[in-house]
């Protein structure tokens, strides 16, 4: 479990999170709208080194992202979709299995299609400053 009360420490724990699963590529994100999903996966993708502004792809379902060494990120927002097979549809499995790094808001909507080994982040809201992310 890792909580976080201060923005400032979000980099120190996706630092920890990405060290604690080094190898696993496929992080499914759940929580409530505005609970810190989006705001996590960008010090995510800060720590591995993305050079784009990450923001949240709720209209394009999908951002991809580069790093300074040119690897690829993709980042899902699904909260949009309204079945697995829309997800089929715009190639969700492809990226799913890519070996690049994929971050994804409202994993649910596609459970079936998550691989093994998907690293859980479940992010709940303590109060209105404190958030807990429980792995």
């Amino acid at each position: 479990m890792i909580e976080v009360a201060d923005v400032s420490l979000l980099g120190p724990a996706a630092r920890q999170l990405l060290g604690e699963h080094k190898g696993k590529r496929v992080f499914a994100l759940y929580g409530a709208m505005g609970a810190g999903k989006t705001t996590f996966i960008k010090a995510l993708c800060r720590e591995l080194g993305v050079t784009d502004d990450a923001s949240s792809p709720t209209f394009a379902l999908v951002n991809e992202y580069h790093t300074a060494q040119g690897d690829k990120i993709f980042h899902f927002d699904l909260y949009r979709i309204k079945n697995l097979a829309e997800a089929l549809d715009f190639g969700a499995d492809e990226y799913l299995y890519s070996g690049y790094y994929c971050f994804i808001e409202w994993p649910e909507k596609i459970e079936e299609l998550l691989p093994p080994g998907t690293v859980r982040l479940r992010i709940d809201v303590n109060d209105e400053k404190r958030r807990i992310a429980v792995i």
